[in-house]
């Protein structure tokens, strides 16, 4: 874990609210001048805390009203089977998270579509090509109750 001051932990707060911020409206957030709260937000980001800027989109208003967390079992668990599925899982736009978990599946993925058709052709197009997979239970959303992409910061952090 890499070690932040009082001031990295407020610029991190002040970031995961809301991204699109100006050097200026993270300096008054803060309680810093601009150019230090600049060259702080590049040192995180060197160090990685800061991995990125995004803009969240609703993905239901975008088309995709189907939301999947989908159990997947391989068959075996060989270092090519796990590299097969982890290299499809991070090619397929389709899939927006993925987790090796313990239990009864080895993986936990997020997958999104705009129908339960175009999810079944992401089931037997990409999916159960993989021969390394025995198989896949899904579960679907039916209402997303809670949502959030900010991280608990800890008490210290304040």
């Amino acid at each position: 874990m890499i070690h932040l001051d009082r001031v990295a932990w407020r610029l991190v707060d002040a970031l995961q609210r809301h991204g699109k911020q100006s050097a200026q409206q993270l300096a008054d957030a803060v309680g810093m001048s601009v150019t230090p709260v600049w060259r702080r937000l590049k040192e995180l980001e060197q160090s990685g805390v800061v991995r990125g800027d995004v803009v969240l989109m609703d993905r239901e208003k975008l088309g995709l009203s189907v939301c999947v967390w989908a159990y997947v079992t391989l068959v075996r668990h060989e270092e090519q089977a796990t590299e097969d599925f982890e290299r499809l899982a991070a090619a397929c736009p389709e899939i927006m998270e993925c987790a090796s978990i313990t239990g009864e599946a080895d993986y936990v993925i997020k997958v999104v579509a705009s129908d339960m058709k175009a999810y079944d052709r992401f089931l037997q197009d990409k999916l159960f090509k993989l021969k390394s997979i025995s198989g896949v239970r899904s579960n679907v959303v039916l209402k997303e109750v809670k949502y959030e992409t900010a991280l608990p910061l800890p008490p210290a952090a304040a």
